[in-house]
């Protein structure tokens, strides 16, 4: 994944030393002397991520932080405030003035590009979910904009997994004056305590006895009441290679040893707000725009809702250079299901295929019910590599396994898939959807249960 990065110092060299290493990453880079320029690109809407430095003249790191945060169009980019100053105290001020995060200078190359991408994905999803809801909002019902002024990032619950006793007691010393602390020493517990109980953040040592941490990390983004969880990585100076590889993961942070008590509150707080902020998102969405925009039986966004959304995500993609794929869904010999069993039997497959469907895609995909056994999702930033990889996924996850039903003996389901990628800059919703639609056609054509992408 890409990302317009904006590099924000008062010293040219320094600008130019972040931009080679970003370039060499494939990250497109920005530039900006100051925090009034700073601010007035980031206005303009066109970047995903302000690596800003501290000390700059007339206007600082901390107030061009505090600036962007205040206004609505710009607080939802992340920055990663750049700087010399090396004091705990410094990343605390910087975390507080709205910062996402910090790094100091020499900048260590692992951790800036660890930090981007996470951060890159975060700006992604939170993109989504804001375009989603002008979609939503234009169709629909009331004013979903603007509802997330004044989150509240305190009373948080949370989990710290850490095999080591004392260790764990110390995290929760500094976190539990703010927020509900529970301490797992048995991480293999980990799955059944998150299904049981709602938690908000969960932290873990990357010193857990007998036991992987990715791998834990791997099992909370894999059930599906956690799957956006916030998760903190508590790490010493050796672990970075495997830190990177977490956050490739999906862990949101990472918080080194010695642990500052400052900075790690910091941190959980940033977590909690911005955790909240999402679930305020979800929850808005759903209640505001679901009877106009969400079909009924399967409970996916329905076909009117998916065509205006196409139309709005195809624009920002041709504005802003990016990949944009389509996936178009037919269930296989659906018509004999309903013809041999009946059409109750016919609604528990459609059921069962949607919630299936959503399981195995992203959570900045769009999935749709587009009419009768026909589906379509839509992958924001995806080129055909990543679209076969989760078109696959989700074929796969509807073939291997029997449908059951109540009524009927289990059933064995298939799916045709076909694929379409923006790739012309004179590509219309109309041109897409046709494009995948004849892909998807081919692919019944040579045997169904298959993914076929045809090229414009």
């Amino acid at each position: 994944m890409t990302a317009r990065v904006l590099v924000v110092d008062d010293i040219p060299t320094n600008i130019k030393l972040l931009a080679a290493r970003l370039t060499a990453e494939y990250f497109d880079v920005l530039e900006a002397t100051n925090g009034r320029d700073a601010i007035d690109i980031c206005d303009q809407g066109q970047v995903d991520i302000v690596l800003l430095d501290v000390m700059m003249p007339e206007m600082d790191g901390f107030e061009t932080c505090r600036r962007l945060k205040s206004n609505p169009r710009t607080q939802h980019i992340p920055i990663v405030m750049v700087t010399a100053l090396d004091q705990p105290s410094d990343r605390v001020k910087g975390l507080e003035a709205g910062a996402d995060d910090f790094l100091t200078k020499p900048v260590d190359d692992v951790q800036l590009m660890a930090r981007v991408k996470s951060l890159s994905r975060l700006k992604n999803l939170t993109d989504e979910l804001h375009s989603r809801a002008l979609t939503g909002q234009s169709i629909a019902i009331e004013d979903i904009v603007g509802m997330t002024q004044r989150i509240d990032a305190t009373g948080g619950k949370l989990l710290v997994i850490e095999s080591d006793m004392r260790a764990a007691e110390r995290l929760q010393d500094v976190l539990d004056r703010e927020h509900d602390v529970t301490i797992l020493t048995r991480p293999e517990d980990a799955p059944m305590l998150l299904a049981e109980h709602e938690f908000e953040l969960v932290i873990i040592s990357m010193s857990l006895a007998d036991i992987d941490p990715l791998r834990v990390c791997s099992q909370i983004r894999t059930l599906e009441k956690t799957r956006n969880m916030p998760i903190i990585l508590v790490a010493d100076g050796p672990d970075k290679p495997r830190v990177v590889r977490g956050l490739e993961l999906g862990v949101n942070d990472f918080i080194l040893r010695p642990v500052e008590r400052n900075e790690l509150a910091a941190r959980v707080r940033t977590q909690i707000r911005r955790h909240r902020y999402s679930a305020e998102l979800r929850k808005n969405l759903s209640s505001t725009v679901a009877m106009a925009v969400i079909d009924e039986l399967t409970g996916l966004y329905n076909r009117r809702y998916f065509d205006r959304h196409l139309a709005v995500q195809l624009e920002k993609s041709k504005e802003h250079e990016r990949k944009l794929s389509l996936m178009m869904l037919d269930i296989d010999y659906f018509k004999a299901v309903n013809d041999t069993h009946g059409h109750a039997v016919g609604d528990a497959v459609l059921k069962e295929f949607a919630l299936r469907l959503q399981r195995s895609i992203r959570g900045v995909d769009l999935a749709s019910r587009y009419g009768g056994e026909e589906f379509v999702v839509m992958m924001p930033d995806t080129d055909l590599n990543q679209a076969q990889m989760v078109a696959e996924r989700v074929r796969q996850s509807i073939s291997d396994d029997i449908f059951e039903t109540e009524m009927v003996a289990p059933l064995s389901i298939t799916v045709s898939i076909g694929l379409a990628i923006y790739e012309e800059e004179h590509d219309t919703p109309e041109s897409l959807m046709k494009r995948a639609d004849i892909s998807l056609y081919r692919a019944k054509r040579e045997g169904r249960n298959r993914t076929v992408y045809d090229a414009a």
